[in-house]
């Protein structure tokens, strides 16, 4: 009996190191990300996971804040991908952490609201091992928070396929977007940067630089009032195309577009401040040569307007729709009527030209020239805070205004 009570013993020792074995071994078999790359397009990114097998994953996005979630099953993630330091203009910091049984929640903080175009496994070939990859577009507020959440992932289990995917979404009303979004959205495009410097002043202030400044503190005062969703087209010194600015406020279904510049004149004792919205033929000689300025500097960048004749044209004849054209009109006019009780304007300050950064065919835009860099008093002010400041709170009053009319 004892003998056997013995081999009874050996046999359950054997089991349990059997069972522990595969345990260990089913974890040390346990597929694992190696690697992240996030590559940059034009109002697009693709992140690229690299691992040394397959895996099943869920991507979908989550709001306040907006984020891009990955939960994974199978699969380790290396320290170095919440590292990660590649730059673009989409998501920012990488955060892992665990979730569910055996899970591996990784989440990119978003700097734009985007859409998941795909989500795809890549089976090893040439010098790679298997990669997972991610395409992200930009996308409007709007977009972005109707399809946020686990009913419009993609999952391993969709063979691969947005289109699939997106059509298991149900289709969201105007109205239901509406509902979803309550904020109003607004796009600021400080004029000029990076090889632009737009205007310079009497005593050397660059334009580029005093429209940054400008649009960056007219964001602030906007985020606090915290019922507006506020872009900017650039927030450093970059040179973006003109019909580039138009295409990220319209990629941000925008309700409203706000272009800051600054002017300067041959009559140094040139001053005050104007609106401009867009009209087809200037209104005068004065708005027509600035236009003229303006438009031009798409050259620096080797892209002539000209080119875009026939683009130009047809955009021109689309924002003949009234409905755009009046509400451009409507701001322009509270606007510089804010405007006035706290700045020198010019005579008729609502005036007419044909900048490009207007011809969003759907989007009511304005360009603000806050006043003459050639003027030394006007350019000493715009070098102040405390004076754009007093600019930022009457433009703030306008669009508070503008927005307190139902249709819009």
């Amino acid at each position: 009996m004892f003998g056997l009570r013995q081999v009874v013993c050996k046999i359950c020792r054997f089991v349990t190191a059997v069972a522990l074995f595969s345990i260990l071994a089913n974890n040390a078999c346990a597929g694992k990300i190696t690697g992240l790359r996030i590559g940059q397009g034009i109002g697009s990114v693709r992140i690229v996971f690299d691992a040394d097998s397959k895996f099943d994953y869920k991507v979908f996005t989550l709001s306040a804040p907006n984020r891009l979630v990955i939960d994974t099953q199978g699969v380790d993630v290396a320290p170095s991908v919440s590292r990660n330091k590649d730059n673009n203009v989409l998501v920012k910091n990488v955060r892992v952490g665990a979730t569910g049984v055996n899970g591996v929640r990784i989440v990119f903080d978003l700097q734009k609201p985007v859409l998941i175009k795909k989500a795809f496994m890549l089976a090893p070939q040439s010098n790679f091992n298997w990669r997972f990859a991610i395409d992200l577009e930009t996308a409007s507020e709007r977009d972005f928070l109707a399809k946020v959440g686990n009913a419009h992932a993609l999952t391993s289990n969709d063979y691969n396929s947005a289109d699939m995917a997106q059509s298991k979404q149900p289709v969201t009303t105007p109205k239901a977007v509406a509902k979803t979004s309550k904020r109003k959205i607004i796009v600021i495009d400080a004029g000029h940067g990076g090889v632009d410097p737009g205007a310079i002043g009497y005593s050397g202030t660059y334009e580029k630089n005093i429209t940054l400044s400008m649009a960056r503190e007219l964001k602030e005062m906007l985020d606090k009032k915290g019922k507006y969703t506020v872009y900017l087209t650039r927030s450093r010194d970059v040179f973006i195309p003109l019909r580039e600015r138009v295409k990220i406020s319209r990629s941000h279904d925008a309700d409203l577009f706000i272009s800051v510049h600054a002017d300067s004149a041959r009559n140094r004792k040139a001053v005050g401040l104007s609106v401009y919205t867009l009209s087809e033929t200037a209104s005068d000689k004065e708005a027509a040569a600035l236009a003229e300025k303006e438009n031009k500097a798409d050259i620096v960048a080797g892209l002539n307007f000209a080119e875009h004749s026939r683009e130009v044209s047809d955009i021109l004849l689309n924002l003949a729709q009234r409905e755009t054209n009046n509400s451009s009109a409507e701001f322009a006019t509270l606007l510089s009527r804010q405007m006035s009780k706290v700045a020198k304007t010019v005579s008729n300050a609502h005036r007419f030209a044909g900048f490009a950064v207007l011809k969003a065919p759907d989007v009511p835009s304005v360009l603000l020239e806050l006043g003459y860099l050639s003027n030394p008093k006007e350019e000493k002010q715009l070098r102040q805070k405390s004076y754009r400041r007093k600019l930022g709170e009457a433009a703030v009053k306008a669009i508070d205004q503008y927005f307190q009319n139902p249709k819009h």
